[in-house]
């Protein structure tokens, strides 16, 4: 097995250290009489005219910097992290709260070395493996070979980029990258799940059906709160409104959950269990995020499939669609991003305009690389 130290770069607010929702405390603590902000008003960057905007002027003062409480989880994860990787601190505050960011790093996270600290604005000239951030904008202009955002209320706009929702999920594809994909060789001998991952526009919906027709195959209803579409089939997903998303999500009922273009997507463990115990195949068309989460979970009896469709025809097939121009537009810049998600999947599905054909080369190849594995 080919081993590789990578070079993995953490953004610190919000990522290791809490830092919104902490700032939003201290503002109601000190307006007790007011309704109280919540964490999911906060749905971008600058300010936005409203009593939150009061935040901001929190990330300049040393006293909240050397305060901010660590996240749950986040020292475990730098020491998981520090065990395969060069772990790097990269983190943006003004000149006067540079020493509290670094002593509470050094403090906080002992394994990482004081020379992996880098303290600074520009982001984008530091070259990493992989970068872990929960900003859109650094994500963006980051020259990491892999950028990944970590989901939170204030970036679930940004659509297509390779994203994770956990520490957890993090992990699991760092050891993907590093590994070159040797760590884990897909067995679907028995069944198994198969997530059909790619851009907007790749087929992903169509070549699933077609598997279908054989019934070995089988598509577990995702609950969405994407509108349904003109001529769409209300079987195709399960539909609820965005409340109810959020309450079942919190009740633990999706084995994963991801947004993609503004919209709310999940699996419920309970529709890909029967499956698998008829050995048989869950079909799960997905974006990559909920793909890795669903790779975490099955390990070895997953299967990741990039869609790759010309980009063309992924355009054709958004402008062509009765979606409102804003979407449209989400989906065409995010492509660039999804493309390069191959690089995260197991195997490569080349695909034209006939999903019928693209279903039957799948299940060739799942037959001849992916069952009966040794």
């Amino acid at each position: 097995m080919r081993k590789y130290k990578l070079r993995i770069g953490l953004d610190v607010d919000d990522v290791l250290y809490d830092c919104n929702a902490y700032a939003l405390s201290l503002i109601n603590a000190k307006y007790p009489d007011e309704e109280p902000i919540s964490i999911n008003e906060i749905k971008g960057w600058g300010v936005y005219g409203r009593r939150a905007d009061e935040r901001i002027k929190y990330y300049s003062d040393p006293e909240f910097v050397a305060n901010q409480p660590v996240l749950p989880g986040a020292q475990k994860f730098v020491h998981e992290l520090t065990k395969f990787a060069d772990v790097f601190f990269v983190t943006a505050v003004p000149v006067a709260c540079m020493s509290a960011r670094g002593q509470r790093l050094l403090k906080d996270f002992p394994e990482v070395p004081p020379q992996n600290i880098i303290i600074g604005t520009r982001k984008d000239v530091i070259q990493l493996d992989i970068l872990l951030d929960d900003a859109a904008h650094n994500i963006s202009n980051s020259k990491a070979a892999y950028p990944v955002l970590l989901r939170k209320p204030w970036n679930m706009d940004m659509s297509g980029i390779l994203s994770v929702n956990s520490y957890s999920d993090f992990l699991s594809l760092c050891k993907m990258i590093r590994n070159s994909f040797t760590e884990k060789i897909s067995d679907l001998s028995n069944g198994g799940v198969v997530c059909l991952v790619g851009p907007s526009g790749s087929l992903k919906n169509e070549i699933a059906h077609a598997l279908t027709r054989d019934k070995a195959f089988e598509k577990p209803v995702t609950s969405t709160t994407r509108p349904k579409r003109t001529g769409e089939d209300e079987n195709l997903y399960r539909f609820i409104s965005e409340d109810q998303f959020l309450k079942e999500k919190d009740e633990g009922k999706f084995i994963e959950s991801t947004v993609y273009s503004k919209y709310h997507f999940g699996t419920q463990a309970e529709a890909i269990g029967p499956i698998l115990e008829r050995g048989h195949y869950a079909v799960i068309p997905i974006d990559v995020c909920g793909a890795l989460t669903i790779s975490n979970e099955f390990r070895k009896h997953s299967l990741l499939v990039f869609v790759n469709r010309p980009k063309a025809s992924v355009i054709r097939n958004i402008v062509e669609r009765y979606t409102d121009p804003d979407d449209k537009v989400r989906r065409i810049m995010a492509l660039d991003f999804e493309y390069r998600n191959v690089e995260v999947c197991d195997a490569e599905l080349t695909v034209g305009d006939d999903p019928e054909a693209a279903a039957e080369t799948l299940k060739e190849l799942i037959k001849t690389k992916f069952t009966n594995v040794k």
